[in-house]
């Protein structure tokens, strides 16, 4: 098993050489990927500026059925079976027809790390030239490369900027306490184009605000919305999320997770998506390192397989624009009706085949198969 540590100091020696596989950032799609590629017989270097697991990036919840697809079930903080949706004018409890649950972000990367075979090493990646990889500690270079860093989208040839991307933007604390209830907030009393939340984690709450609209800031509402729960706006954590899908290929590089846009607009939900192209990605790579595919034929049916959910992206961030505009009045009369059994089994089962966490088990590769023999890559078209 390769040892992980965040170096620093002197320990951040020159770091430089080559390898079949190089995934630049550890978190949920990187990690992901990497699993894929375990027993291929492959080099694979994993590279983040943090230790795996060291930096929360998310309110940490997903469909509980992903979890234990991926082999992650001992992270699971707590499970809920209903969503309690809150308006200015009704509030309303929907069964759901799967459950979700919160997780520990330290232990479930470290459960995803543990399923690879691959190295890690800490550094910051500044940009690249072709395949090789310019870091803070020195150049990697590998014919296959995979952005996995976060909506920056460090190794493309152009990034978003905020406020003037397609980027939502949230905030949240984690006070001690507990819940049974899983919550979310649409009222425009904390933010006009967005929603607040309240995710418990067994011994902690985690309770913030997003907002669809980059310029809105949400530090104020999550603390109201906080004090209005009678929790303390302690250990904050925000990010940007990217609302707007990407392309998933450029020039030689693979995309996945924030960095190829795919977050779920509306809901804002991107860890089952990342683990969800994070898996097709890893399943191209290893048909290249099984010499059954070139290079470029893997970035097409990558690119293509992500195009093929364009259509549920756009007709999520149409809802999610949709959404400020209906008068809060005729939005409780619309939640009332969404509320019946029949609604809800039938949009939450198709919101879920977006990305379905039974992907994870097809196709899915044989474990133990490395070998010892050298790994070629077709790289040519």
């Amino acid at each position: 098993m390769p040892t992980r540590r965040t170096k620093r100091g002197n320990e951040r020696t020159p770091l430089g050489g080559d390898a079949d596989v190089l995934v630049c950032g550890a978190s949920f799609a990187g990690l992901t990927v990497a699993r894929e590629l375990a027993g291929s017989g492959a080099r694979v270097v994993v590279v983040d500026r943090y230790d795996v697991g060291e930096r929360q990036t998310s309110a940490c919840a997903a469909p509980t059925e992903w979890l234990d697809a991926m082999g992650v079930r001992a992270a699971i903080r707590q499970t809920f079976g209903d969503l309690v949706i809150h308006t200015p004018h009704v509030t309303t409890r929907m069964e759901l027809p799967w459950t979700f649950s919160t997780f520990d972000y330290r232990t479930l990367c470290a459960l995803l790390f543990e399923q690879c075979d691959a190295e890690f090493e800490t550094a910051k990646v500044d940009g690249r030239t072709g395949t090789t990889i310019h870091t803070d500690r020195g150049d990697l270079t590998a014919p296959l490369v995979i952005d996995c860093m976060g909506w920056r989208r460090v190794l493309g040839s152009s990034g978003y900027q905020p406020p003037d991307a397609p980027l939502s933007r949230g905030l949240e604390v984690h006070p001690d306490g507990a819940s049974d209830d899983l919550e979310i907030w649409i009222d425009r009393g904390y933010v006009p184009a967005g929603y607040g939340w309240s995710f418990p984690a067994s011994e902690e709450i985690r309770v913030g605000v997003g907002s669809f609209d980059p310029r809105f800031h949400v530090k104020e509402p999550t603390v109201r919305l906080a004090e209005d729960l009678e929790r303390d706006a302690v250990r904050y954590q925000g990010n940007w999320i990217p609302h707007k899908l990407r392309r998933a290929t450029q020039d030689d590089v693979f995309f996945v997770g924030d960095s190829a846009g795919h977050c779920l607009p509306l809901t804002a939900e991107g860890i089952r998506t990342a683990f969800y192209f994070g898996i097709a990605c890893g399943r191209e790579l290893r048909r290249v390192l099984d010499g059954r595919v070139t290079r470029r034929g893997a970035l097409d049916r990558y690119e293509a397989f992500s195009e093929r959910h364009l259509w549920h992206f756009t007709w999520l961030l149409r809802v999610q624009r949709l959404i400020p505009k209906v008068p809060p009045r005729m939005l409780a009369i619309a939640l009332r009706g969404m509320s019946h059994e029949e609604f809800i089994q039938w949009s939450f089962t198709h919101y879920l085949r977006i990305a379905h966490p039974a992907y994870a088990r097809e196709l899915a590769a044989p474990a133990g198969t490395a070998t010892a023999r050298p790994v070629a890559i077709p790289a040519a078209a």
